[in-house]
């Protein structure tokens, strides 16, 4: 496979992001001016089109560089588990509670703090986000004492917040708080010329992780990548081209074999 161009060291803030399209060009160039400042960003964009990328590629790029990032899916975890990682929580705060718990704020303290799928945490804690944001300050489950923190928010959804407003399931006021700076994420459809580049890329990955001997694809093969729909964005191309390297043994990827959109 082609080789990746190396990065520029100007741009190594964003050396985990592969691109050559204008229009993410322009996503990205919004992105390094709102590191420069403090604010709360908001990402938004569909599923699999690499939000935690950009959230990283943000905190890189900041002053909080050297602070660490953590990040956190508020749709895979449960309301009371959610509350108790964000917050932390104390000894004997609830069953199970055998110590003390540092939460996600105080890991991320004085670094950023990427909550992902926003727009699917539950509407109490919701409540309980906009106190600590609104307060910079949190308290731990089961704790009468707050704990202070510094960090910087970046959150992602693939929902239209506005459309949730409206029907009862997000507050607006901390739609306010986390919408400070909107950035859309576009799809891998509307890229499209980042396609060889990210195939190419994952193909030299992969054959290198598995140890196959697989030095690109047939023009047949790129251009049913090219003209495939992806909903599922880079992480479906990612997984396609990982079923490519593990099923084929030939050194060129022909059309068809292996690959599974």
């Amino acid at each position: 496979p082609s080789t990746v161009k190396l990065e520029k060291p100007h741009t190594s803030w964003r050396k985990e992001i592969i691109t050559q399209s204008a229009v993410m060009e322009d996503v990205l160039g919004k992105a390094e001016l709102v590191a420069r400042g403090d604010a709360s960003v908001l990402l938004y964009g569909e599923s699999g089109v690499g939000k935690e990328l950009f959230a990283r590629a943000i905190h890189s790029a900041s002053s909080r560089c050297d602070q660490p990032f953590v990040a956190v899916n508020c749709a895979a975890i449960s309301e009371q588990l959610l509350e108790s990682e964000l917050f932390g929580h104390v000894k004997g705060a609830f069953t199970g509670a055998i110590r003390n718990h540092q939460g996600l704020f105080q890991l991320a303290e004085g670094g950023t703090l990427f909550l992902d799928e926003i727009g699917d945490m539950p509407i109490l804690l919701q409540v309980k986000l906009l106190r600590a944001l609104q307060e910079k300050q949190i308290r731990p489950v089961g704790s009468a004492n707050t704990v202070p923190v510094d960090v910087r928010i970046i959150s992602a959804t693939h929902r239209n917040l506005k459309t949730e407003i409206a029907e009862g399931n997000f507050r607006e006021d901390l739609y306010y708080r986390l919408d400070v700076v909107a950035l859309n994420i576009p799809a891998l459809s509307q890229r499209r010329e980042d396609i060889p580049l990210l195939g190419n890329y994952f193909l030299e990955l992969f054959t290198k992780r598995y140890e196959r001997n697989i030095n690109g694809f047939s023009p047949d093969a790129m251009q049913m990548l090219i003209s495939a729909s992806w909903p599922g964005n880079v992480r479906q191309l990612q997984n396609v081209i990982r079923q490519v390297v593990v099923l084929n043994d030939a050194e060129t990827v022909e059309f068809g074999v292996g690959i599974r959109l």
